[in-house]
């Protein structure tokens, strides 16, 4: 089977119509434009190395968001202080110099695992606004992309996030709306807000367990979907309303996810938990949806989302580096081998390959197919300790890597 051939649903952005457009030259959240991790652009680097970092900008505290990107702004967020602040960068892409910065909340900090931070999720933004998500710390904030505040919801309305591991789900714009995960070991639930006023405009309850996993927004026979992975198995929502429309249940049921679901064919994807299993369901109707095909994953962690390409669907173990390829239509396995490295961060996907990410920075290139083509084996030039757990944002021929001291850019801009 080709890995060049098309997906079978439509992946949908939560974008003003007039912004859909400069969606493809920029990188505006969690797993990109098409929520799905793949970048469309054509003459992105392949292959780089230390000598192909265009600048490298230091970064104070500790955070594991994502750069996003619109125009010539890059947002990240931070922690100091162990936690006890939390803060939304902004950066200009052309030298890393760093435009602003703001205190969003100070106070206590909260428990979190050593694997989280307290800023792992991701901003979104519509070329407009940035929106930052920090759970206990404050909740979500929105802020201009000058950095004046418009609007926070604050832990009044959003609860104490009750749990020893922290946050990481990431704020997700759909319309007028930008859309909240907010499961926890205590009065869990899912809930959207007005983009402009932060005004809540549904609220549904989801299982008091804790999980980390970003939802996507899918539209099926013109039907939209907003899909999150969570304890139980995947749940579509109506993202007008918040009303469930079905669910996947996993029969495991231990394990919360990180992993967001991805998207190959007629099939949306599902993996993340110790022990478990990746497996597909064809989404659109409702009630509880059967699974087309299953696959156990008992020898190591699937932390890092996996990614869909044609007809194959891709995914990395977290410690052990065990790379796997299946075949997205019937989840035979087609390919297996192991990468040096641990593994955390979410991969992209663009020219046909899959680019996976160790945490000492290392990135490998890798072809779908019946084997595991690795085509290049790419550094930064990272220094000793140096830890990168956030994903690659390709944008305008450039990739730009965050680690916990520095944010790379790699290539040079191709306007």
């Amino acid at each position: 089977m080709s890995p060049a051939r098309g997906l079978g649903l439509v992946l949908i952005v939560g974008l003003a119509a007039a912004s859909v457009a400069s969606a493809e030259e920029n990188w505006p959240r969690w797993r990109g434009p098409h929520m799905n991790g793949h970048a469309h652009e054509k003459g992105l680097p392949v292959e780089w190395s230390a000598d192909d970092v265009e600048w490298k900008a230091p970064l104070e505290g500790w955070g594991q968001s994502s750069p996003v990107i619109w125009g010539d702004r890059i947002f990240l967020t931070t922690a100091l202080d162990k936690g006890a602040k939390r803060l939304v960068l902004c950066f200009d892409r052309n030298d890393g110099s760093k435009l602003w910065e703001k205190l969003a909340w100070e106070g206590k900090p909260e428990p979190t695992h050593a694997m989280n931070s307290w800023a792992s999720a991701t901003c979104c933004t519509d070329g407009e606004h940035v929106y930052a998500f920090f759970g206990h710390g404050g909740g979500l904030f929105c802020y201009t992309v000058d950095g004046d505040l418009v609007w926070n919801v604050g832990n009044d309305k959003l609860g104490t996030f009750a749990g020893p591991w922290g946050t990481a789900a990431c704020p997700v714009l759909v319309g007028d709306l930008v859309v909240q995960n907010c499961d926890s070991d205590k009065d869990s639930f899912i809930a959207a807000f007005d983009k402009k006023t932060g005004e809540q405009k549904w609220r549904t309850a989801r299982p008091e367990v804790r999980g980390w996993s970003t939802p996507i927004l899918l539209n099926v026979d013109g039907r939209d979907e907003l899909i999150l992975n969570g304890h139980h198995g995947p749940v579509a929502y109506d993202p007008e309303t918040g009303k469930e429309l079905w669910m996947a249940k996993d029969e495991r049921g231990r394990g919360s996810p990180t992993a967001t679901p991805t998207v190959g064919g007629r099939i949306v994807c599902v993996s993340g938990r110790s022990g478990g299993t990746i497996y597909a369901v064809e989404p659109g109707g409702s009630g509880e949806k059967p699974r087309i095909w299953s696959q156990p994953r008992k020898a190591d962690r699937d932390l890092p989302s996996p990614i869909s390409i044609g007809d194959h669907v891709m995914i990395v173990t977290m410690k052990l580096g065990l790379y796997t390829c299946y075949d997205g239509h019937t989840g035979d396995q087609v390919a297996r081998g192991r990468l040096d490295g641990a593994f955390s961060a979410a991969p992209i996907a663009y020219d046909c390959k899959a680019f996976f990410v160790t945490e000492s920075g290392t990135t490998y290139a890798i072809e779908p197919g019946d084997e595991m083509n690795v085509v290049a084996t790419n550094s930064v030039g990272a220094g000793k300790g140096e830890i990168f757990r956030s994903s690659i944002t390709p944008s305008e021929g450039q990739l730009f890597l965050r680690s916990d001291k520095f944010l790379y850019c790699v290539g040079t801009r191709k306007k």
